[in-house]
């Protein structure tokens, strides 16, 4: 007994012995001073650390592209391999869009009709639809200058040069733009207007039904009319002159004798002239 109490005070002098060692170890501006209060400091909260199952291979880019597995959160997310596989796609009925969509191809049939660069001005209009093609501003009404012998209110027709002219006075003629007969077809001499109607009806003679059979018998005045808008007709023969339906026409030789004018051109010619107005055809 006397053993273990001399143990325990041996123990407990080398207890106080450290204890005083470590405090005269302190710096005394450390040490606490009597009747001084000191605040408690709080212990910093323990880090923490993530671990990764593997390495991220240069920051998960790499990984995104080895790996193949969308992003979700932030974290690039390997796809599991059986869902890459072809087969268990086409058994889950998935289908895969194409990126690229096919283009319509661009072509235009009416490019066909369309001249290639470089072509005289000549062929570019011929490549063109008829319809297409602009009137000349040549065939256009015009007042110009006439040195002719007849008298005014009389009308010529210049045949070759595809022109009427009404002369006026004082040296002047309005001058219009014509389609006249084709070769075999032309003529030339003197009429007189015998009578005048608008949007007439049209009747082709036998002579040209029996060059064309597939004209119509008859067919009644208005816009679909051959005969236009006009109609003035001369003398007791077939010819008249008359509007068009097909004013690309004007410029060229184009009718079985007849004198034709653009619309808007016959309707003018109309109001300037009356029953018995002398025409001269060269």
């Amino acid at each position: 007994m006397l053993k273990r109490m001399c143990f325990a005070l041996l123990a407990g002098a080398s207890f106080f012995a450290a204890g005083v060692d470590q405090a005269a170890a302190i710096d005394p501006a450390e040490r606490p001073q009597p009747g001084v209060i000191y605040a408690r400091q709080p212990q910093p909260a323990p880090m923490r650390t993530a671990y990764s199952g593997r390495s991220n291979l240069g920051g998960g880019f790499i990984e995104f592209l080895f790996g193949g597995g969308p992003v979700q959160d932030g974290a690039y997310q390997q796809q599991p391999a059986y869902q890459r596989d072809p087969a268990y796609q086409q058994e889950q009925g998935y289908q895969q869009e194409s990126i690229y969509q096919q283009q319509p191809a661009y072509y235009d049939q009416r490019r066909t009709l369309l001249p290639s660069f470089g072509q005289p001005q000549e062929q570019q209009d011929e490549a063109l639809d008829p319809r297409q093609r602009p009137l000349d501003p040549k065939f256009q009404k015009q007042l110009v200058e006439y040195h002719g012998k007849e008298s005014p209110g009389t009308i010529v027709i210049d045949t070759p040069n595809k022109f009427l002219y009404l002369v006026q006075e004082n040296g002047r003629a309005v001058r219009y733009g014509v389609g006249v007969g084709r070769p075999g077809f032309t003529w030339a001499g003197v009429k007189t207007i015998s009578a005048k109607k608008e949007w007439p009806d049209w009747t082709p003679p036998p002579e040209m039904l029996a060059r064309r059979p597939d004209l119509p018998r008859h067919m009644v005045g208005g816009p679909e009319n051959p005969l236009g808008a006009r109609a003035m007709y001369l003398g007791s023969s077939l010819y008249r002159i008359h509007g068009s339906n097909e004013p690309w026409t004007i410029g060229t030789n184009v009718s079985s004798g007849c004198i034709r004018m653009r619309n808007e051109d016959v309707i003018d010619l109309y109001g300037r002239v009356g029953v018995g107005t002398k025409v001269v055809v060269i």
